[in-house]
């Protein structure tokens, strides 16, 4: 490392973002570059690291996400060298970065992997809470402690899992589909695990034995607007408690096919014509009026209802191509399309043709993908090799556990992109397994496993390996028929 300045310091790889993307990123070029200083930013005093990671088959990776102090990193890599400081402003051409702390950082190669905030239903209100991080998280079971009802909108992963772990307290969840958890799971499987929300839970066997740390810097709570803090990992609720004030243990009423139309304070509730119509609606700190007519008072509303690549630091005075969805868009090596500018995890939008198999969606699993392959395509630059797009981009699979049930996904689960071209093959034993399979041609393109159905990896090889199941017909799903035995 050369040094400029007191203020100024050059590095030949920088990283902006200390969570799962990142981390990854700068570990990978810790490890590939030991004789050189390797700069991490982060704007939140933790970041986020890969633990117990396991390779479940070909592409399915199974690992825990734990929140570390950077001083963990830096023992671990004596020639990575973390800093907490958000970036501020970038000058891509001229290849530096302005922190918050006033440094400017030269680089030669860069990694924005600043992740994404909660696309918040309603900006700068007290009683709306988006959970994106580890501090509105804590925030969230601070309020929820005192409260008797809350209002959940949102149908992705974060929702699923907030309506099941919260106990103690009334929940009223409003989705925009005619189904739950649409993002992951088809009407089918829905209809399979939706009486688990009104079942007793099972007892947890033992309580979470991940380390928690503490800092000395007080971090104000992040609901949502702009914050420093990485995305949640897979379990993100099992370190805290999900109780609300009430004795109930688990009450769930779920709104199909409506959105929040309008929110009320107490005051303005008062004041509206809902109040003299409606006067049974009782005394809370917020209303909710839902698009299907019905109203809801509340102690808060959780929005859950997905995120918004955190460009905004990145983009002034540059040149970005930026996807639909406000990525910074990124080619088959993770190159943004300035010079030197890498991206991965949430922040950054696929902008190549991606297999027949495989889409892009902002997953914990693929943020680790992503920044251990920007770190590759980085090194591979620097050293003038050649490097192709790793396997992982072959096939989309991701293993994770809804309402107690382990849940698989691979390939185009819910026929992402097929239109009518396709067909469903759908094997359910009630409370114990369900399984569907898409079809195309006789050649499967992707599948939903819920429960210990033990068929990930024949699958996966089955899709990767498109062969005609014609012949097998329904007897593909034969719960008779060792299945694995065929295709071994």
């Amino acid at each position: 490392m050369a040094t400029a300045s007191q203020s100024e310091v050059q590095f030949r790889f920088v990283v902006a973002g200390g969570g799962i993307a990142g981390v990854t990123c700068a570990q990978q070029l810790a490890s590939q570059f030991p004789s050189l200083d390797i700069v991490l930013l982060t704007a939140a005093p933790m970041v986020k690291t890969v633990s117990n990671f396991r390779q479940v088959s070909k592409t399915l990776e199974d690992f825990e996400v734990e929140e570390q102090p950077s001083s963990v990193l830096e023992e671990k890599y004596p020639n990575l060298k973390v800093i907490q400081s958000a970036v501020t402003v970038l000058h891509a051409k001229q290849h530096t970065l302005l922190t918050e702390n006033g440094q400017v950082f030269h680089y030669e190669k860069l990694c924005v992997c600043t992740g994404a905030r909660p696309k918040l239903i309603i900006q700068d209100n007290p009683h709306v809470l988006g959970i994106r991080d580890t501090d509105s998280a804590q925030e969230f079971q601070k309020r929820l402690s005192s409260a008797k009802r809350i209002v959940v909108v949102g149908n992705g992963g974060i929702a699923l899992e907030l309506v099941y772990e919260v106990e103690g307290c009334e929940v009223i969840w409003a989705v925009k589909d005619k189904a739950i958890g649409n993002a992951f799971i088809d009407a089918g499987a829905a209809q399979f695990i939706i009486p688990s929300l009104e079942a007793e839970k099972p007892k947890k066997a033992l309580p979470c034995k991940r380390t928690r740390y503490t800092t000395d810097k007080d971090t104000a709570p992040n609901t949502g607007s702009e914050g420093p803090g990485s995305a949640l990992g897979p379990d993100w609720h099992e370190s805290i408690s999900l109780r609300g004030a009430e004795q109930v243990s688990h009450r769930v009423h779920v709104e199909y096919e409506c959105e929040i139309e309008k929110v009320y304070s107490q005051q303005e509730f008062m004041q509206s014509p809902l109040y003299t119509q409606k006067t049974n609606l009782g005394v809370w700190p917020i209303y909710a009026q839902l698009s299907n007519g019905k109203t809801y008072g509340c102690d808060f509303i959780v929005s859950a209802t997905g995120v918004v690549p955190n460009t905004e630091p990145f983009l002034h005075g540059n040149n970005f191509d930026l996807a639909e969805d406000h990525g910074l868009k990124v080619d088959e090596h993770m190159q943004t399309s300035e010079p030197d500018v890498y991206a991965a995890g949430d922040v950054c939008t696929a902008g190549w043709e991606p297999s027949a198999f495989w889409q892009q969606m902002r997953l914990w699993t693929q943020a680790r993908q992503m920044g251990w392959y920007a770190a590759r395509s980085m090194a591979a630059d620097i050293l003038g090799e050649a490097i192709e797009l790793d396997f992982c981009f072959e096939l989309f699979s991701h293993i994770t556990k809804f309402f107690n049930y382990k849940v698989v996904l691979l390939g185009k689960f819910n026929a992402q992109g097929l239109g009518q071209d396709h067909e469903l093959l759908v094997r359910c034993t009630k409370g114990l397994e369900y399984v569907k399979v898409v079809l195309r041609g006789g050649r499967m393109m992707g599948a939903i496993l819920i429960g210990e159905t033990d068929l990930e990896e024949t699958f996966e090889n089955l899709i990767l390996n498109q062969m005609d199941l014609s012949p097998y017909g329904q007897e593909l799903l034969n719960p008779n028929i060792d299945i694995e035995d065929y295709f071994d």
